[in-house]
């Protein structure tokens, strides 16, 4: 029997189809998590918060494969888990449609000033003319990151006959170089950050990619918020050197009540929202769990593994 310790919240999703030689045991607290992970072999210890996964994980002596339902890790003591030996299967994807479209409508939402029609429609007030006259139609859109959500991104806004430029190694099939994107930031209309929080990716957006941009470019963040130099970018909006930012994700978060991203005219800040807009997030996780579950017993590879070392 190979012991998993998972939660009760994907429960009725798994139980029904755990096979035989898997011996589930549930918990409903961080405290039950705790006592029960030094026996699982296989863990699913997803909160809702950091802290007591990160406890969990390191009361799991034992593991040898976690897996969750999350795709940004980066938190988790990963040097740990790799000293262990422990395989990690992450979220990779799973929420990928709903943070594209997410996506979708930050920048339509921008593009039509719809925000200032909400708020017209809340004063019951008739406007005489639309708050917002962009076209995403013919538009340049500077993509980086091209994993399970950047690929859904591009063929949405492809779809608005957006022209979309991902960032790749190889810069094969019309894409830049790491090396070349930095160059040509004043070539585009938008920028779309996508990308994994990792050491090369902090802070990939400072004060002189932003001087970069456009006066009329809008950043757009739905990956982490430590891929952007926060106060240099409130310093850019401040200062309207760019048009606009549109931001999921926020370092920290929960974002404090003072600061100055709330209040800004030209700031968007959706509570890290994008990855919640969904219905079938947890069904798709269960599906890939189980399926996961019998690759594991044939002794064939778990996926999708993070590279521990690289922290994605």
């Amino acid at each position: 029997m190979t012991t998993a310790v998972l939660s009760t919240l994907i429960r009725p999703l798994v139980e029904p189809r755990l096979p035989d030689w898997v011996e589930p045991l549930w918990f409903m607290s961080k405290e039950e998590a705790v006592e029960l992970a030094p026996r699982a072999e296989i863990g699913w210890f997803d909160f809702n918060q950091p802290e007591p996964m990160c406890e969990v994980v390191i009361a799991a002596e034992n593991l040898k494969w976690l897996n969750s339902i999350y795709a940004g890790l980066d938190f988790l003591p990963l040097d740990l888990l790799n000293q262990r030996g422990t395989i990690v299967t992450n979220g990779a994807g799973i929420n990928a449609i709903t943070i594209a479209e997410y996506v979708v409508m930050l920048m339509l939402t921008h593009a039509k000033g719809y925000r200032d029609v909400v708020r017209a429609q809340d004063r019951h007030e008739w406007l005489l003319d639309s708050p917002g006259k962009r076209e995403l139609a013919g538009e340049r859109v500077l993509l980086l990151g091209l994993g399970a959500i950047g690929r859904l991104v591009k063929a949405r806004l492809e779809a608005f006959d957006m022209e979309v430029v991902p960032v790749r190694r190889s810069g094969a099939d019309g894409a830049l170089k790491p090396d070349e994107w930095r160059g040509k930031l004043d070539t585009f209309d938008w920028v779309v950050l996508a990308v994994p929080s990792t050491p090369e990716t902090h802070h990939m957006i400072g004060a002189d990619e932003l001087a970069a941009m456009k006066p009329t470019a809008v950043l757009v963040n739905v990956a982490r918020g430590d891929v952007v130099d926060q106060p240099a970018l409130v310093d850019a909006l401040e200062a309207k050197s760019i048009e606009a930012a549109l931001l999921d994700v926020t370092d920290p978060e929960p974002l404090p009540e003072d600061h100055p991203l709330w209040s800004l005219a030209n700031a968007q800040v959706t509570m890290h929202l994008s990855g919640r807009a969904q219905t079938g997030m947890f069904m798709r996780s269960a599906d890939r769990f189980i399926e996961n579950l019998h690759k594991w017993h044939a002794g064939e590879p778990v996926q999708p593994q993070m590279d521990l070392s690289l922290g994605y």
